[in-house]
């Protein structure tokens, strides 16, 4: 299908496709009916150094694939993937299009991806298309995210389509989500090409990753081995950041895990509300299998999938580095994860006995499931005094007494001017919890009222700091408000 050219530029320098195109398809998104912008990201526009501003007369006709930018070669790129342990040898972009990558002014490089843009050779019978609530759902999650200090995509822009979508809920608002990401490369595609054996593209796109996120492995004596190590580190610190904020992904799939180091495809995550670690809420894993706790583990997994890929690269000690570096992954997401925990109940320097004191607040708080994110936050206010919004969270525990009272005599030898505010400033007060989001889906959906998913935006971006008009969206969840499931919209 000829989609013409608009006359705006993004400046566009798009690397991808200095590559073999058996790494991607050369096509255009598929027009849409009546496209309308409804949520722009200014900030990100700015920081991306975009020449051109939500007021654009053409912005809205690009963004929604009706026009091609000036400077855009819209591709779709291949990729495979474990789905829940099976493998798939061709997933790819099946609704995703790639319209070029931007490069700032002190050489920072982003890819602008359209998702719900239509069909690719990728789609595997899907539609192409995307619903409005998953698309407010990334938008949401991946912003606050970004705020939470997390490596993330992030969303530059919503759009409705005008157009229906049809799922197993019936009829849907179709939309468009504007992505941004440091890069597209997944796990999953270098197991598109492992998995027919071609070992020069295996290479090609090793090469491709070294240039555009490790450029110092390409320094190293062995810079695939250097690589494969640089990668299991940003997966580590990526999902111990995750778990400490209590964040579910949903669908840990090789195709869904970027080699960069960032959050990617918000589908069914979610922040827990109430606390244990087998919390599930992705609708379509009925096993547990990629449940709160087992994040670390099934990173580790999905590491080893990356690893027999490159085995190719790695020489005669492949099999030996693989397991060293797995075990090095474990070993620093561990490291890291426990840092983090003990950082949110105060521990800076820990002492002998500190694991043991966070493993009983743990215990106690799913014992009685409080509420993951205020138990943390409330801790904080123990150390001015005031207990009772902590206390409060424990119903029935005749045990939380005797664990707050070691707990302040053990953080009376932390520095007490600052112990307080170190633990505001890593346990947020506000996530984007599942039942506002929910609401605001429902509003845009139903009534096609964009003002509460504005709101929740605002509030997310600063998530840290005290926030008196929007107090009541730091409360947890009525238990008969609690959203149990979560979809991936596809």
């Amino acid at each position: 299908m000829f989609i013409p050219h608009a006359r705006l530029s993004c400046g566009f320098d798009t690397s991808f496709l200095q590559l073999p195109e058996k790494f991607y398809q050369l096509c255009s998104p598929t027009p849409v009916t009546a496209p309308e912008l409804r949520l722009f990201n200014h900030e990100l526009a700015e920081e991306l150094e975009l020449p051109f501003n939500s007021e654009e007369p053409e912005l809205t006709a690009c963004l929604a694939g009706n026009l091609l930018f000036a400077d855009s070669q819209p591709l779709a790129m291949a990729y495979a993937g474990h789905q829940f342990g099976s493998f798939v040898p061709q997933l790819g972009d099946g609704r995703a299009i790639l319209l070029g990558e931007k490069v700032t002014a002190d050489g920072r490089r982003f890819d602008l991806q359209l998702k719900g843009s239509g069909i690719t050779r990728f789609s595997r019978n899907g539609d192409g298309r995307a619903a409005l609530g998953p698309v407010l759902r990334e938008y949401i999650v991946s912003e606050a995210m970004h705020a939470l200090g997390v490596p993330t995509t992030r969303s530059l822009a919503v759009l409705t389509s005008g157009e229906k979508v049809v799922r197993s809920e019936g009829a849907l608002p179709g939309a468009i989500l504007v992505r941004v990401a440091s890069g597209l490369v997944r796990t999953g595609t270098f197991e598109y090409f492992s998995a027919r054996n071609d070992e020069e593209a295996i290479r090609q796109l090793a090469e491709y990753v070294i240039a555009r996120h490790y450029q110092e492995s390409a320094e190293s004596e062995k810079p695939f081995h250097h690589l494969f190590a640089a990668i299991a580190s940003a997966g580590a610190r990526l999902t111990a950041q995750w778990m400490a904020l209590g964040f579910i992904h949903g669908v840990l799939n090789t195709d869904n895990i970027a080699v960069s180091g960032e959050t990617i495809d918000y589908g069914p995550c979610a922040f827990m509300d109430n606390y244990h670690p087998n919390r599930v809420f992705s609708s379509i894993d009925f096993s547990g299998r990629y449940r709160y706790s087992a994040q670390g583990s099934v990173m580790k997994w999905n590491l080893h999938r990356l690893g027999s890929c490159l085995l190719p690269l790695f020489g005669q000690d492949g099999e030996e580095f693989i397991e060293t570096v797995t075990g090095s992954f474990e070993q620093e997401f561990l490291q890291l994860l426990t840092k983090a925990m003990l950082c949110k109940i105060g521990v800076e320097a820990p002492h002998k006995g500190d694991s043991s004191l966070l493993q009983e607040l743990l215990a106690l708080m799913q014992k009685e499931e409080t509420d993951f994110t205020l138990t943390f936050h409330h801790l904080a206010e123990c150390i001015d005094g005031d207990t009772t919004p902590f206390c409060t969270l424990f119903h029935n525990n005749t045990e939380l007494p005797s664990w707050l009272k070691k707990w302040q005599t053990r953080i009376k030898t932390e520095e007490p001017a600052t112990t307080s505010q170190r633990m505001k400033g890593v346990n947020p007060l506000f996530i984007p919890r599942n039942h506002r989001i929910e609401q605001a889906i429902l509003a845009a959906q139903e009534r096609d009222d964009f003002t509460p998913a504005r709101k929740l935006l605002q509030l997310l971006q600063t998530p840290f700091t005290e926030q008196p008009e929007f107090a009541a969206f730091a409360k947890a969840p009525k238990v008969e408000e609690r959203v149990l499931q979560t979809f991936c919209g596809t």
